[in-house]
């Protein structure tokens, strides 16, 4: 432990670990999760994941913490799952298939979990990260941040297809289909999938005070309205729709076709940007 301090609520605060990729907090009743691969815009890769469910298994675990904070350290949040993860060098599609479903587990986790989460984003949210903060209860951003998810662009898929939930389909596809990786906070605010937008001096803070707002309150009684808000939605459909939008993500990553093959021959030698202008000019023609 860094630091060690007794804090108003009563309640021992500090820096309980250090890992390579995340650090875990207490301070009072809110545990702190941070994201800590800055020089990879805090990318997220297997060992990342795995001390996140860890601290989750922490949190969920310890009686004295009553809401969770996911932030990151530098200047993004994270550019989401890290394309670089050996993980995806497997040729095997039952590996590609375990990892997958550990992205979409871990993602989960933050929407499924018995106490509230809050998320904190500033600069770039891409992606699986864009997943994570939206699965979050609550998500505060500052007004540098930008969003997107890219995936169709890099022929890829969803790992959660959680956004026609949240914002609805004519939002969720323009997001999606438009493959766009700068959408400023305040147009995702406009969309409905932010609580608020505050400077970035001020983001940890807002984030933090909305974790204790709700610390505040009776611990059952969050845990079950928590739990009765998620019920409606996925009395709706929304768990058996994210599971199907997973196997279709899944088939879709373990099939090889000849754009996709191409493209990925491109990217590893020369590329994302020339792996992209190739498909321009497949699409539009070479001299557009």
């Amino acid at each position: 432990m860094d630091t060690h301090k007794v804090n108003r609520f009563g309640i021992t605060s500090g820096k309980y670990f250090l890992s390579n990729s995340l650090t875990y907090e207490v301070n009072g009743p809110v545990a702190l999760l941070t994201l800590n691969r800055p020089d990879k815009l805090n990318a997220i890769d297997t060992a990342m994941m795995a001390e996140m469910n860890a601290a989750m298994d922490q949190a969920e675990e310890d009686h004295s913490i009553r809401a969770i904070v996911v932030k990151a350290n530098g200047k993004s949040f994270s550019a989401g799952f890290d394309l670089d993860d050996e993980v995806w060098s497997s040729d095997k599609d039952e590996d590609i298939r375990a990892a997958l479903q550990n992205d979409f587990d871990t993602i989960m986790r933050f929407w499924d979990s018995p106490k509230p989460t809050i998320a904190c984003v500033q600069g770039y949210c891409l992606g699986g990260a864009m997943e994570l903060a939206l699965s979050c209860d609550l998500t505060v951003a500052s007004s540098c941040a930008l969003f997107g998810e890219p995936e169709v662009s890099i022929a890829s898929g969803i790992v959660v297809l959680n956004l026609p939930w949240l914002t609805g389909p004519k939002l969720a596809k323009e997001i999606l289909l438009c493959a766009d990786k700068r959408i400023p906070a305040q147009r995702i605010y406009e969309m409905g999938l932010l609580n608020r937008v505050v400077d970035l001096e001020d983001l940890e803070s807002t984030g933090i005070e909305f974790a204790e707002t709700i610390a505040a309150n009776d611990m059952m009684s969050v845990a079950i309205t928590k739990k009765a808000i998620n019920k409606t939605m996925e009395i709706s459909g929304m768990r058996s729709a994210l599971d199907d939008a997973s196997e279709a993500n899944m088939l879709l990553e373990t099939t090889d076709y000849d754009e996709k093959t191409e493209f990925y021959d491109i990217l590893k030698k020369e590329g994302i940007k020339a792996a992209l202008e190739w498909r321009r000019s497949l699409v539009f023609g070479k001299g557009d």
